[in-house]
């Protein structure tokens, strides 16, 4: 895109859950996020219907949501919404699946996270970090260690240069 401008954004999405919530499935539900299972999709239950929130997500913030029956059938969401500046664009039933992004560049420039966004990433690479590295060979460990300072380099660069919010 040259310029900021309307896009639409479509979908086919199907998922399932049973027409009656049992008591493992809200059992599982009601589990804390850091608790397994981490993605199912009974957690995105709502309430005791068969549906599900489906959020258009974009440069990590929830901008819109429709409600997806969880009955097993492919149905079309359509969103339009404004793009302002360079922007990933993404879809959520949290938590219990998130797609890949979809990168739209607005007058070739590049997206541009907040500190926030930037902070998160930087700290995710600590944390995957400290639980890979003792499964890591001795012998591999090194070259390792400089691929996860180079990302952690990278992300420390991008909090300097990070607005605090989303501009």
């Amino acid at each position: 895109m040259n310029q900021p401008e309307k896009v639409q954004v479509t979908a086919s999405l199907a998922a399932w859950l049973p027409a009656t919530q049992t008591e493992q499935a809200l059992e599982i539900k009601n589990r804390r996020l850091d608790e397994k299972p981490y993605w199912h999709i009974e957690r995105s239950r709502i309430g005791t219907s068969r549906a599900v929130p489906v959020e258009l997500i974009v440069n990590g913030q929830a901008v819109a949501k429709q409600d997806l029956a969880a009955d097993g059938t492919w149905q079309d969401l359509h969103w339009d919404i404004q793009v302002e500046r360079s922007s990933w664009i993404a879809l959520r039933i949290f938590p219990s699946m998130h797609t890949n992004p979809i990168f739209v560049h607005v007058d070739k420039k590049p997206i541009q996270p907040s500190k926030q966004s930037a902070q998160w990433c930087r700290d995710a690479v600590d944390v995957c970090w400290n639980k890979k590295r003792p499964l890591i060979r001795a012998e591999e460990r090194d070259a390792a260690e400089a691929a996860y300072n180079t990302a952690r380099e990278y992300y420390d660069r991008a909090i300097q240069a990070a607005p605090e919010q989303p501009q």
